[in-house]
């Protein structure tokens, strides 16, 4: 699982910093750009969060029931949030859009998660 996590933040943070580079200089119109703009951010910081998980789970030798929820969730929300924004910018097709609240929640999920693990864990 954590390297699935590792390719995904990898995959994640390159295809952001793409996407932001795209957004500033690709001569889309600005509805696409704020498109890829935020779902470049949102990748890039997830990406981040993505990895902390992971080190946070190699640190202690195993990955435990909140860990495994939160990179989970991380993971699932670059997907699903992000590359959804991606796909829904380059494409214009609106399918796309759909998938992108289901982001947004996994990645609210993976947040909550590492709070509560905060809260109870000793």
């Amino acid at each position: 699982m954590r390297r699935l996590w590792l390719v995904l933040a990898g995959l994640g943070g390159l295809l952001s910093v793409a996407a932001g580079a795209y957004a500033a200089h690709g001569g889309l119109g600005a509805q696409a750009a704020e498109w890829l703009h935020t779902g470049s951010l949102y990748g890039m910081v997830h990406a981040a969060a993505l990895l902390a998980v992971t080190a946070a789970a190699e640190r202690r030798g195993r990955l435990g029931l909140a860990l495994a929820i939160a990179g989970s969730a991380f993971a699932a929300g670059i997907v699903l949030f992000s590359f959804s924004l991606f796909a829904l910018a380059l494409t214009g097709i609106r399918a796309f859009a759909r998938v992108t609240p289901f982001g947004g929640a996994a990645l609210m999920i993976g947040w909550a998660t590492l709070a509560i693990r905060a809260l109870f864990h000793r």
